[in-house]
C-alpha cells in the first residue's frame, strides 16, 4: 500500500457507480480509508440543496461498503480541521474538483504536510446530479 490513512469527503446522495468506484480505487492506494458523509445542513449550505436521501441513510449505505474502514459526518469543509483530527497521508476525490479555487487552497494547506491529493476519472455518464435531473424528467 501507498498510503497509511486515505481519506474521501463526499455527499454520496444517491449512492451509485462512480461512488463505489472512488472508494474501491482509494482503499486499493491505502491501508485505512476514512470517508467523511457530508451531513445535510453541509450539504445545504454549499450546494444550496436538500439531498434526496437523508444523512442517516447516506451514512448507513457508506458504512456497509467494504472498501471503507471508518466512516464519520462531515460537518463542515474544513479539510486542516479534519487533517489534524486523522492524520490522513492522501486525499481521494474526482477529478472535477482538479483545479477548482477550493481544491487549490486545500492543496496550498495540506501538500506541506505531506498530504498527496489524487484525483481519480470522473465518471461521466453517471452522477447524483444527473440522476436527480432524470428522476425530476419522469416526474
Amino acid at each position: 500500500m501507498k498510503y497509511n490513512v486515505g481519506y474521501v469527503p463526499g455527499t454520496f446522495d444517491l449512492f451509485h457507480i462512480g461512488h463505489l468506484n472512488i472508494l474501491k480505487r482509494a482503499k486499493e492506494m491505502c491501508t485505512h480509508l476514512i470517508c467523511t458523509v457530508s451531513t445535510d445542513e453541509l450539504v445545504f449550505e454549499h450546494k444550496y440543496k436538500k439531498p434526496v436521501v437523508p444523512f442517516t441513510e447516506r451514512i448507513e449505505i457508506v458504512k456497509a461498503i467494504k472498501y471503507v474502514d471508518e466512516v464519520v459526518p462531515q460537518i463542515n469543509q474544513d479539510k486542516f480541521s479534519q487533517w489534524y483530527q486523522y492524520k490522513f497521508n492522501a486525499i481521494f476525490v474526482g477529478d472535477d474538483l482538479k483545479d477548482t479555487q477550493k481544491w487549490l487552497m486545500y492543496e496550498e494547506q495540506l501538500k506541506p504536510r505531506g498530504v498527496d491529493f489524487i484525483y481519480f476519472s470522473y465518471t461521466n455518464n453517471t452522477s447524483s446530479t444527473l440522476i436527480n435531473k432524470a428522476l425530476l424528467d419522469i416526474i
